[in-house]
C-alpha cells in the first residue's frame, strides 16, 4: 500500500471518529424519548355495603387501572357511618384511598354532618375547610394533566346565588382550561328511578356558561350516557355538556323509567367503572364491567374551547376564589 493510500485511509478514519466526538455529519444513535401517557380518571358512585360482593368486584377493576379515582357519592351504605366506612369501604375501595378524590351523596349524609365521610376520607374530601370532620363544604377542584376537575356537593345548598354556586363561578373564571370536567352525586338528567333533578340546574348553568365538557353523576344505580346538551335538556352538539350517570359501584341496580331526551346508551344489569382518558383537547370514555359481565361502552369526545359568557361580573366573584387552598395536582396517575 502506497503512502498516499495510507494517508487517505487515515483521513477517513479521522473524519469518522471526529464525527462521533463532535456530532458531525456521522449520525449518532437517536435518544428514545419517554412519552408520558394521558392521565386517567376512573371510578363510579353508589359503592359499598358490608353485605354485598359487587363493591369488591369493582374494587378489583381499580386494582388493575392506574390513575386518579373518583367517587360519585353514596360511598358507604346504608348510613355513611365511620364504622361502615372502616368496615365496608375500607377493605374494598379504601385500598385506593390515597389516589381517590371523592364526592358525597345523600346516604353519606344519613349520619349527621356526614361525619363518617369527612372523618374517614380526611382533608382530601374538603380541602377548603381546615381540619373539618362535620358539615364541611365538600366541594373543591384540582388539575389533572391539561384538564380542570371540579368536585361539587349536591347535598348542601347549591341554589343560584348560594356560597357554593358563587364559588363554582369564581373557580371557573379563574381556571380557563380548554377542558373541564365536574362531578357530584345527583344528576340533572337521568332515565332511572330518581329521574331528572332540576335542583342542580345552577351547577349546569354555570358549567355551561363557561364551556365545560363533561359531567359525572351517580344516585340512580344505572349506567347512562347522554349526548351533549344544554342545561334545559336540549341537544347542543356545538357546546353542550356530555353527562354520564355511573351509579354502578356495587349497590343494587335500579330499573329505568321514562327514557329522557338525548339518552344514547343505558344499562341497568351491569356493575362496573367508567374510565376516562384525558387528552389535551379530547377525552376517551370506556365503561368496564366487573368480571363475568359483558356490557361495555366506549367512545371519544372533543373538548369545547369556550370562554366565559359576555359581560360576566367577574369582580363579584374574586373575593371567594380559593387562593392557596386548591389541593395539589395528583402525582399518582400514569
Amino acid at each position: 500500500m502506497t503512502l498516499i493510500h495510507r494517508l487517505f485511509i487515515f483521513s477517513l478514519l479521522l473524519l469518522f471518529f471526529s464525527g462521533l466526538v463532535l456530532a458531525s455529519p456521522v449520525p449518532l444513535p437517536e435518544k428514545v424519548l419517554v412519552q408520558t401517557a394521558a392521565p386517567v380518571l376512573v371510578g363510579a358512585g353508589d359503592i359499598t355495603a358490608c353485605n354485598r360482593a359487587q363493591d369488591e368486584a369493582t374494587a378489583q377493576l381499580l386494582d388493575g387501572i392506574a390513575g386518579t379515582v373518583f367517587t360519585l357519592g353514596d360511598n358507604a351504605y346504608p348510613d355513611g357511618t365511620l364504622t361502615q366506612f372502616n368496615n365496608c369501604y375500607g377493605p374494598t375501595w379504601g385500598r385506593h384511598k390515597e389516589r381517590t378524590y371523592p364526592s358525597p351523596g345523600n346516604h353519606d349524609y344519613h349520619t349527621s354532618g356526614a361525619t363518617g365521610y369527612y372523618t374517614y376520607l380526611g382533608a382530601t374530601a374538603s380541602p377548603l375547610d381546615t381540619n373539618c370532620t362535620s358539615n364541611c363544604k365538600g366541594y373543591y377542584s384540582y388539575n389533572l394533566g391539561d384538564w380542570h376537575i371540579i368536585v361539587l356537593n349536591s347535598e348542601i345548598d347549591h341554589s343560584a346565588g348560594s356560597a357554593q354556586e358563587r364559588w363554582l363561578r369564581a373557580n371557573l373564571a379563574a381556571h380557563q382550561s380548554i377542558c373541564t370536567l365536574a362531578y357530584w352525586h345527583k344528576p340533572r338528567f337521568s332515565s332511572g328511578r330518581h329521574g331528572n333533578n332540576s335542583g342542580v340546574q345552577s351547577f349546569w348553568q354555570a358549567l355551561y356558561d363557561y364551556g365545560a365538557d363533561v359531567v359525572l353523576n351517580g344516585h340512580d344505580h344505572t349506567y347512562e350516557r347522554f349526548a351533549p346538551q344544554n342545561p334545559t335538556g336540549q341537544a347542543d352538539p356545538a357546546r353542550g355538556i356530555r353527562e354520564f350517570v355511573v351509579g354502578t359501584g356495587g349497590a343494587s341496580l335500579y330499573s329505568f323509567s321514562a327514557t329522557r331526551p338525548n339518552s344514547e346508551v343505558r344499562n341497568n344489569t351491569t356493575w362496573g367503572v367508567l374510565k376516562l382518558t384525558l387528552h389535551s383537547a379530547s377525552y376517551d370514555w370506556e365503561f368496564i364491567p366487573v368480571a363475568g359481565q359483558t356490557f361495555s361502552d366506549s367512545g371519544t369526545g372533543a373538548c369545547i374551547s369556550t370562554g366565559p359568557p359576555p359581560n360576566l361580573p367577574y369582580k363579584l366573584y374574586l373575593p371567594i376564589i380559593m387562593a392557596g387552598n386548591e389541593p395539589p395536582a395528583p402525582q399518582h396517575h400514569q
